[in-house]
């Protein structure tokens, strides 16, 4: 098959392993911006409430930029957990939404999609983010449509956009 690779172990990593650097739709020019979730080497934290909440940064090259301490998080389904704005890595596939929160993300999705050998992570396998996903995503016969679809959206983002530029 095209684009197989022999063998994938899944790396047992959750979603939000990936929502330190959340790629988004600036709100403001409806490019491409970051959700930070680490502003230099340390998480700043805040309890509001009793709550500890962790700032996070919107940053656009706008220059469009929000500091907040987001409340409750809400991770799954395309948009980002903090501020509730649209990915800027969604796109239609096969009728369904295919979405990542950063190039990493589509990495990994990329390494199990296109793997011909798939083996699991060590316990608990039901709670990791590969083993969640849906059956239309694991599926061989749609391997070639999904693998497309994350080439395209990694095409679509801007050189250099991390948190250090």
């Amino acid at each position: 098959m095209a684009g197989t690779t022999a063998r994938f172990t899944d790396p047992g990593v959750k979603l939000h392993h990936f929502a330190d650097e959340v790629l988004v739709r600036c709100p403001e020019c409806g490019g491409c911006a970051l959700v930070l979730a680490r502003l230099g080497d340390e998480c700043e934290h805040r309890w509001i409430g009793d709550q500890e909440h962790t700032r996070r940064r919107l940053r656009c090259g706008c220059g469009h930029t929000v500091d907040a301490f987001p409340g409750s998080r809400a991770f799954g389904g395309p948009a980002d957990p903090y501020f509730r704005l649209p990915l800027w890595l969604d796109a239609d596939c096969r009728g369904r939404r295919l979405w990542a929160y950063n190039p990493a993300h589509l990495d990994l999705l990329e390494g199990y999609v296109g793997a011909g050998l798939r083996e699991r992570a060590t316990a608990p396998a039901s709670m990791t983010l590969l083993a969640r996903l849906p059956a239309w995503v694991k599926s061989a016969k749609h391997r070639d449509d999904v693998l497309r679809t994350i080439r395209r959206l990694r095409a679509t983002v801007p050189p250099g956009l991390s948190a250090a530029g």
